[in-house]
């Protein structure tokens, strides 16, 4: 049986387009709200046309000693230049980046997924102190 975790990509996002990339502070301070920015392709663009576009990203925490992660949010990216007319046609586009708050009393790892609908579903991580 194949595993969920076989068919996510990850990679530098530096050098690849399709890592959702993780801003975020190094340390938050207990019990106190701090923004986090979720984004595709910060240093190389990445598509967004009808064809080739990011459709979603997840958001994830996993607090050191808990069994599961906690979902923070999804986020969906809807408008690709489509329109009644056909692909490409319409001068609204949406930019896979989202920005959102959260708190915790622990550290742990926060986790972003986001998905191409032409190359996949791809990862990234970052770990979070907690002071």
């Amino acid at each position: 049986m194949q595993e969920l975790s076989s068919i996510f990509q990850s990679a530098d996002w530096k050098k690849e387009k399709h890592v959702p990339v993780i801003d975020a502070p190094e340390a938050a301070k207990k019990e106190e709200n701090f923004e986090i920015t979720v984004s595709v392709g910060k240093e190389i663009a990445h598509p967004n046309t009808t064809e080739h576009h990011i459709a979603w990203i997840d958001v994830y925490f996993h607090a050191e000693g808990a069994k599961f992660p906690y979902h923070l949010g999804r986020f969906e990216f809807l408008s690709h230049g489509a329109s009644t007319e056909g692909p490409n046609t319409s001068s609204v586009f949406t930019h896979p980046q989202a920005t959102f708050m959260f708190k915790t009393e622990k550290a742990g790892t926060i986790f972003a997924f986001s998905s191409c609908n032409v190359h996949g579903l791809w990862q990234n991580s970052r770990e979070l102190r907690v002071e």
